[in-house]
């Protein structure tokens, strides 16, 4: 990037611009984290705040612009169990001193949105999902949980719902990671937002070479957690005796292989190399579960490979009906079974070229230029 013509401080004309970035924590490299890398692509000399960073687990170019975490950081264990400390982040949150920062992106899915900046500076939050054990999720996350324990966390979940609410109002404006997130995002906080989808690195998933003949088996790639409903494609995949391969590791992971038969290999982590091949040699991904965006699905199609997906969330907008994949409805293991047998009455008509084109447009390039230009945009109209 040319710093000279195209920071945000030649736009503005302010020589001494400062940006904070603000991450909700850093503990290992997800879809969140390489947005931010692309923040840090558009914008690298600004400073990234979060509540908790565990460095042996992040990328050289985001530890070398982390400046500060929260005091969440100085707690015991925070690194393995911040989540325990969520009822102080909002708190911790505010103590940030960020009255030098003129632009301020706060990138949210955990808190990060509820800093206090100085009245002239322009803050955007780029909302990969409000927090879904605030909102549409609470009952699922407190359905375990012992009398005492749910009465407390009914309790503590009630009073951050409340801040969450009031510190959506501190943002200036909203981009949303997919139309799902946007839904969301008026619903919960009413208002509007940006749809703007998370990057993918296209390149890497492709080849001058034709895509390879698939293999005779079906893939699942992700966290091991209950609401991706791993457990879900376990069952029909042992009734229907195709072969499920699932990479992944979780706290899930020790309770599908008990139920598991021979047809289903569970990998648990793998490398991204291994993950690439996996993409590039599998039938088809499987996923049924509601994600937020989903940036498996688009890496699997940049591999010029089709997805069966729930017709849910971030699905909706990556993976189009019997061109890229096959989306379903239903959301039980029967409405899973039927697609795949649907897929598998259908799988010569998709085309592997196609599905890589439409891959292409979700590439780190657009989500880059979309960004800057947004940014761009509003602060422009923040100096009038």
């Amino acid at each position: 990037m040319n710093k000279t013509t195209d920071t945000p401080a030649n736009k503005t004309g302010k020589s001494n611009f400062k940006i904070a970035i603000i991450h909700y924590w850093l503990v290992g490299m997800r879809g969140g984290e390489k947005v931010l890398e692309e923040l840090l692509e558009l914008y690298p000399e600004a400073d990234v705040y979060t509540h908790v960073i565990e460095p042996s687990k992040i990328s050289e170019k985001i530890n070398n612009r982390v400046v500060g975490t929260t005091f969440i950081g100085k707690l015991p264990k925070a690194t393995k169990h911040y989540q325990k400390y969520l009822p102080l982040m909002p708190h911790a949150l505010e103590q940030l001193d960020l009255r030098e920062y003129d632009l301020i992106v706060s990138s949210e899915s955990g808190p990060a949105k509820g800093v206090i900046t100085s009245p002239d500076a322009l803050h955007i939050c780029y909302c990969h999902s409000p927090m879904r054990y605030l909102w549409d999720m609470t009952h699922q996350y407190t359905e375990h949980a012992g009398t005492l324990k749910k009465i407390i966390m009914q309790w503590l979940l009630h009073r951050l719902r409340l801040w969450d609410l009031a510190s959506s109002s501190r943002v200036d404006h909203f981009i949303a990671n997919s139309n799902f997130i946007a839904r969301r995002i008026q619903k919960f906080y009413r208002r509007e937002s940006l749809v703007i989808y998370p990057p993918v690195d296209i390149s890497q998933y492709q080849t001058k070479e034709p895509p390879a003949k698939p293999e005779d088996f079906y893939l699942m790639v992700g966290q091991l957690v209950k609401y991706k409903n791993t457990d879900r494609a376990v069952r029909v995949f042992n009734k229907l005796g195709k072969r499920l391969i699932v990479i992944g590791a979780g706290e899930e992971l020790n309770d599908l292989r008990t139920i598991a038969d021979k047809n289903v290999e569970l990998l648990g982590y793998q490398s991204d190399e291994m993950v690439k091949s996996h993409y590039k040699r599998c039938k088809a991904l499987i996923f049924p579960g509601t994600e937020d965006f989903g940036m498996v699905p688009v890496e699997v199609m940049a591999a010029g490979r089709p997805v069966i997906a729930l017709g849910r969330g971030g699905a909706l907008d990556t993976v189009i009906d019997n061109i890229t994949g096959i989306t379903y409805e239903d959301d039980s293991d029967q409405g899973l079974e039927s697609a795949i047998l649907r897929f598998e009455a259908q799988f010569d008509q998709f085309n592997s070229n196609a599905i890589q084109t439409h891959a292409k447009t979700f590439d780190k390039a657009i989500f880059r230029e979309r960004i800057r230009s947004f940014i761009e945009d509003k602060l422009s109209a923040n100096q009038k």
